[in-house]
């Protein structure tokens, strides 16, 4: 019997199965050889919310969650904030190599070739009431551009798939701005080709009346880290749409806006916002205790604490904290983080939270960033998904390029009646007379 092996025996027909185990795993096909006749169709997994099934093999992102480690192709995280500007770490993860100088320089041109978008766009943007969402304005947007693009669905050929690559990377940050200028009432602002990618889109959002927008370099590298912490994370709720929805071979902007209107959910990208509602609750350090003591009683959540894979320190939670100081120091001290400050200090000390492994995650400081930027909470989701993006479309084109992956298709168990008889109309009791 080789040792990379699982015996089963099955106690219903008392028939013993050898199921090959490679990288931790067995196929779940390989279940499916374990029936008790020829009609049975055999053993499944039931896997709620996919807490323990591998759907796909990538090389591209690499976590440990009990030892908070969070690897781009192998880099670690805090490497590549501390060393690469966001373009650079996505041409990583789409190629899986750091650009040469020349590759980088050629890749920034392609990518800022490619950030302006369509006029009808910008009409298409008009259409929203001025309250719209910006988020519910980023989704629509983006999946509107397969509209503009229709040579987008020859989702095989390896030159359009980077070209169409190339395009969602550079019009992301564009649809963002105006969508955020749009919920203000300000006129948009075209992109300047002479300015990198975070200043970029700092221009487009905060330009006014100046002939030329000047990036504070700070803020603008703070920008560009919170990208690159946020580019990718593996197999989460957004990648799985993503690889769900171009499983079925839809073009690549209508799979990033299903990836995209995942994120949009507050268990996913909204997260941030529920830590500044948090904070503004407490309202002072004093009353950080009181609150402490409602979180053990179970009345309400420490919002910002705790993640499904990480089970220690999330890094891009440490960097981000860093990241905090220097923007602070440039908008000036905000009391949110203090109290965000005084939270962790006493929640890493505290067995309770200890013992459950409810570490700072990346939305516990994230929010307080973005809002000492000036951006308003509801733009936070989008400012998420302009790098994940490149995650996205990273993950996509693996998935694509897999000879292993089929149109996504989950099985169910069937928990319904079984055959029924039908009942002529006028002899069916009311259903709620019946539930009642």
């Amino acid at each position: 019997m080789p040792s990379n092996s699982l015996s089963i025996t099955d106690n219903r027909t008392a028939k013993n199965y050898d199921l090959p185990i490679e990288n931790g795993t067995i196929r779940a096909m390989d279940l499916r050889k374990i029936k008790t006749d020829a009609e049975d169709f055999g053993l499944m997994t039931y896997d709620p919310a996919f807490m323990n099934t591998a759907s796909c093999r990538s090389s591209i992102t690499y976590i440990d969650g009990d030892r908070g480690i969070l690897r781009y192709r192998g880099y670690p995280i805090e490497v590549l904030a501390e060393h690469c500007t966001f373009l650079e770490v996505a041409y990583l993860l789409l190629f899986g190599e750091l650009p040469t100088p020349d590759e980088l320089k050629n890749w920034i041109n392609e990518i800022t070739h490619h950030t302006m978008l369509h006029e009808t766009s910008k009409h298409f943007m008009e259409g929203f009431r001025h309250d719209a969402h910006p988020m519910a304005m980023f989704v629509s947007s983006v999946a509107a551009l397969s509209t503009v693009y229709p040579e987008a669905r020859e989702v095989h050929d390896p030159a359009n798939r980077l070209l169409q690559i190339k395009r969602l990377i550079g019009k992301v940050p564009s649809i963002a701005a105006m969508s955020y200028r749009h919920s203000l009432g300000f006129p948009y602002v075209y992109p300047d080709n002479d300015l990198s990618y975070p200043e970029n889109f700092m221009n487009m959002l905060w330009r006014m009346v100046e002939p030329k927008y000047a990036a504070n370099p700070v803020i603008a590298r703070a920008l560009d880290i919170l990208f690159i912490l946020h580019a990718d994370h593996e197999q989460n709720c957004s990648t799985n749409a993503m690889r769900a929805v171009g499983s079925a071979q839809a073009n690549p902007y209508l799979a990033t806006a299903s990836a995209a209107a995942a994120l949009s959910g507050p268990l996913h990208g909204g997260a941030n916002e529920e830590v500044l509602a948090m904070l503004d609750e407490i309202g002072t350090k004093a009353n950080i205790p009181a609150y402490i003591k409602k979180v053990k009683e179970g009345h309400v959540k420490l919002m910002g604490f705790g993640h499904r894979v990480y089970k220690n320190y999330d890094p891009r939670a440490k960097i981000i904290k860093w990241v905090s100081e220097k923007v602070f120091a440039i908008t000036g001290g905000n009391p949110k983080l203090d109290i965000a400050l005084e939270l962790e200090r006493i929640a890493l000390a505290d067995e309770y939270f200890v013992s459950r492994k409810l570490y700072p995650n990346v939305d516990f400081y994230s929010g307080i960033i973005y809002q000492a930027m000036g951006f308003r909470p509801e733009m936070f989701t989008v400012l998420f998904a302009i790098p994940r993006t490149a995650g996205w479309l990273t993950q996509w084109q693996e998935m694509i390029t897999d000879p292993e992956q089929k149109i996504a298709r989950p099985r169910q168990i069937y928990t319904g009646h079984a055959v029924r008889e039908f009942v002529p109309a006028e002899k069916r009791a009311s259903v709620l007379t019946t539930t009642r």
